[in-house]
This record gives structure tokens, C-alpha cells and sequence, in this order.
């Protein structure tokens, strides 16, 4: 699972804009944003690079946190 739809949301960048930097078609980050597709690894940090942040804040942790 990946937070790239969060991110987007936070920062008000469009997934247009996104698709255009990555060169990557509108569907294809469309289906990484609904969490369809994952991204490569090497795209993932494309994107992280663009949006200017750590590839760790694009991932959804899957470990349980205890309390």
C-alpha cells in the first residue's frame, strides 16, 4: 500500500502533473494512486524525488504497532 494519494492531496498537486513528471500515462498513476498497481521500486522513489520527500512517508507500514 502506498500513501501516494495522501501526498498528493496534502501538497494540492494533480495527478496530471504527476503522470507528466514521470512520464508515465495518466491510467498508470491513476492505478498507483488507488492503490491498483505499485509502483517499481525505481518509480517509487522517482516520485518521492519529485514531491520533494522521503520514499519511507510514500509507504504504508504493513507491521502492527503494539500499545
Amino acid at each position: 500500500m502506498n500513501r501516494i494519494k495522501e501526498v498528493l492531496e496534502e501538497k494540492g498537486i494533480k495527478q496530471v502533473w504527476l503522470s507528466e513528471k514521470l512520464s508515465k500515462s495518466y491510467n498508470m498513476v491513476n492505478s498507483y494512486v488507488q492503490n491498483r498497481r505499485q509502483p517499481s521500486l525505481e518509480d517509487l522513489n522517482r516520485i518521492a524525488n519529485i514531491l520533494d520527500m522521503d520514499v519511507k512517508d510514500l509507504i504504508v507500514s504493513n507491521t502492527k504497532k503494539h500499545s
